[in-house]
């Protein structure tokens, strides 16, 4: 069975730095699809970046294009999501998610089959 483990989350001011991870338990990590998604507190799920099997291609939502960076190292079976300049209005619960469909990165998390519990991120001003 596969899971996803996020960690990373914190507190930290704005116009600080985070790094998440997410480790997946199980094989065949360069067949998934990894992406990140948040949710703020009576808000819906909010796409943030995902990137293909290799690496080959990422996406970004265009509130976090330039600040965040997502990256994988599949000898460690973990995708990252390094967040720079971060603003209290990044604040929210992120979630890992993964796909192994060969489909292309997808800005719907109802269409991830695999999900991780969150990590949360707080940002003060």
């Amino acid at each position: 069975q596969v899971q996803l483990v996020e960690s990373g989350g914190g507190l930290v001011q704005d116009g600080g730095s985070l790094k998440l991870s997410c480790t997946l338990s199980g094989r065949g990590f360069t067949t998934y699809l990894m992406a990140w998604f948040r949710q703020a507190p009576g808000k819906d799920y909010e796409f943030v970046a995902g990137i293909s099997g290799f690496g080959e291609r990422t996406s970004y939502a265009d509130s976090v294009k330039g600040r965040f960076a997502i990256s994988r190292d599949n000898a460690k079976n973990t995708v990252y999501l390094q967040m720079n300049s971060l603003k209290v209005e990044d604040s929210a619960l992120y979630y890992c998610v993964g796909d192994r469909t060969g489909r292309d990165i997808m800005t719907d998390i109802n269409e991830y089959p695999h999900w991780g519990q969150g990590t949360r991120v707080t940002v003060s001003s």
